[in-house]
């Protein structure tokens, strides 16, 4: 009945595994190779017009997007439940979904695309890395791809995906202090899913520690999740020792510039934060204008 079509160390994929292992499901999975580009096969194209990992098949019918087939699966299998029945911590779940597509997706892409494939690309052939680039249809994609092939780190578009980074594990810090353990309670939910494989991809590189360090809520939230039996079944267990290799290898090689760039970050956002807390300030002590 199920089948998901699928890349092993893809966040996305993961992410859907960890849903499906969380539910008790068996599925088939059909290997999508992205290194090979069969993302963009015409015949993939047919399930997933957008040329991206995963889809899931249910009962011949595909669905797409990451997000929506996790939802889609906790609507169709509803036990175990992994979403809150309380309407306002449905919400709250969700705003981590909407975080994790709109920012964190992109950083943890630039982020394993410097340190790893990036140095992967330049030993390639000059024909096959401009096919490679020729591949990626969405010319955003296209422009952030040779803009951290071009500048490693330093890409504006890696910074974008480390401030992203910082301001979720900032909310997630407040956040569990306040509905803890898990990010919305008791229980682990989507928005704890949506999030681990984009906190063990950090984690892999060897560069998780650059941001919850200080953070004694994430510190012990990433511990626990890590010990999940579905986030270990549907994650962990499921990646090659070669590719935990090469994440060990590179990520270290990035770590000095990652901090950096993470202590600029935090030094904007106090002044932003600063600034924002003296206007309000003069506001109040302003006298109100007179009126002729």
């Amino acid at each position: 009945m199920l089948t998901l079509y699928d890349f092993g160390n893809s966040v996305c994929c993961q992410k859907v595994r960890i849903t499906m292992r969380a539910k008790g499901l068996d599925w088939q999975s059909v290997k999508v190779d992205l290194f090979k580009a069969e993302q963009y096969d015409p015949k993939y194209l047919m399930l997933n017009p957008r040329g991206m990992v995963p889809t899931l098949v249910h009962e011949g019918k595909p669905i797409i997007e990451s997000t929506l087939i996790c939802e889609y699966l906790d609507d169709a299998f509803p036990e175990p439940p992994l979403k809150p029945a309380d309407p306002w911590l449905r919400s709250r779940m969700r705003l981590w979904s909407k975080m994790v597509d709109e920012g964190l997706f992109e950083g943890v892409t630039e982020l394993s695309f410097s340190a790893m494939f990036r140095e992967r690309m330049r030993n390639m052939s000059e024909e096959i890395r401009q096919r490679r680039f020729r591949n990626i249809g969405d010319p955003r994609r296209r422009d952030r791809f040779m803009s951290t092939y071009e500048r490693g780190v330093r890409s504006p578009f890696v910074i974008h995906g480390i401030a992203a980074y910082e301001r979720a594990f900032k909310m997630l810090e407040d956040m569990l202090a306040e509905t803890g353990p898990w990010i919305v309670g008791a229980n682990p939910s989507l928005a704890d899913i949506s999030l681990m494989p984009f906190a063990a991809r950090l984690d892999y590189l060897g560069l998780l520690d650059l941001w919850i360090k200080d953070r004694p809520h994430v510190v012990a939230w990433w511990a626990m999740a890590r010990e999940w039996p579905s986030f270990r079944s549907g994650l962990r267990d499921l990646i090659s020792e070669a590719e935990f290799s090469e994440m060990r290898l590179h990520g270290p090689k990035i770590a000095d510039d990652v901090a950096g760039i993470i202590s600029d970050v935090r030094r904007n956002m106090a002044v932003s934060s600063s600034v924002a807390i003296g206007g309000a300030a003069d506001m109040r002590q302003r006298p109100p204008k007179r009126r002729e």
